[in-house]
C-alpha cells in the first residue's frame, strides 16, 4: 500500500504551474525594463537627429539665424516630448579663424516602472557647426 504523503510527493500535474508563478514575474519586469531602455535610446535618436539637422543648417549658406536654427531643431526632432526638451542654446566663436556655433540641446526622459520610480535621465548633445 502507498502511503498518502509519498503519492503526493509523486504527483507532478501542478509543477509547470507552480513553476510558471515563481517564473512570471521576472519575466514581466524584465520585458518592461527592455521597453524603457528602448524609450531612452529612442529618445536619444530623436535627439541626436534634432541636433544634426540644426548643425548641417548652420554650416550653409547665406548663414542661418539662431531662430530658423532653433526651427529646424524643433521640426526634425521624433519621439520627443516637447514639454521635457530644453530650448537650444547656442555658443558662437572663432578656432583657427573660422568661425564656429555650438549647438547643446537637453531632454529629460521619465522612466517609470511598474512597482517603482528611477530617477529621471537627463540628455544632452551638443553639435559644432563651422559657419562659412
Amino acid at each position: 500500500m502507498i502511503r498518502p504523503a509519498s503519492r503526493l510527493a509523486a504527483c507532478t500535474s501542478g509543477a509547470a504551474a507552480a513553476e510558471f508563478a515563481i517564473v512570471a514575474p521576472l519575466l514581466i519586469f524584465a520585458i518592461f525594463v527592455t521597453f524603457q531602455f528602448g524609450t531612452l535610446f529612442f529618445a536619444n535618436a530623436g535627439l541626436q537627429n534634432a541636433i544634426g539637422e540644426g548643425a548641417r543648417l548652420a554650416t550653409l549658406w547665406p548663414r542661418r539665424t539662431q531662430t530658423e536654427i532653433a526651427g529646424e531643431l524643433q521640426a526634425s526632432q521624433f519621439g520627443l516630448n516637447p514639454q521635457n526638451l530644453s530650448n537650444p542654446q547656442f555658443v558662437t566663436g572663432q578656432a583657427g579663424g573660422q568661425d564656429f556655433v555650438d549647438i547643446t540641446m537637453t531632454y529629460t526622459v521619465d522612466l517609470n516602472f511598474i512597482l517603482f520610480t528611477v530617477d529621471d535621465v537627463t540628455l544632452q548633445e551638443t553639435r559644432r557647426a563651422y559657419r562659412p
